[in-house]
């Protein structure tokens, strides 16, 4: 399989508000960026969007780097969260629904495609992608301001 850093990041203009997403995907050196808006979104949701976009932009399964500076996201896959959110049909220990089904129950399916590696970075801490993908996620805001 083959090895892919994906860098990832969302932003929202007010939690909700209208929201952009950032990703960067890396391949034997060659990058390729991709981004996106929601006129009325979450932070979270942004974040999450962000690296369902760049897994479903590989064409085949692949060992995946991604590093994201959402805890939320990296949180709920590396400690078995969101797995367990969906075995209890989508509810946390507390009997509180878990939030974003949706968007988790897409990640989850492509985190099984592909072999996905997570690493966590502090935001705008000076990552050289984490910023990139900073950029992407506000500039799209901004486009359609």
């Amino acid at each position: 399989m083959k090895t892919i850093q994906l860098y990832t990041d969302g932003a929202c203009s007010g939690n909700p508000g209208p929201g952009g997403w950032g990703t960067i995907l890396v391949y034997n050196g060659i990058e390729k960026e991709l981004s996106g808006y929601d006129p009325s979104t979450t932070n979270n949701r942004m974040e999450l969007t962000a690296v369902i976009e760049g897994l479903k932009a590989l064409k085949e399964p692949c060992c995946v780097e991604l590093t994201t500076d959402s805890k939320y996201v990296a949180d709920a896959l590396l400690l078995g969260w969101a797995k367990s959110w969906q075995a209890n049909a989508w509810k946390k220990k507390d009997k509180k629904p878990a939030l974003n089904p949706d968007l988790w129950e897409e990640l989850l399916a492509l985190c099984e495609t592909h072999k996905v590696d997570i690493t966590w970075v502090k935001g705008h801490a000076g990552h050289p992608f984490n910023e990139r993908c900073d950029a992407l996620a506000t500039g799209e805001i901004e486009k359609h301001k």
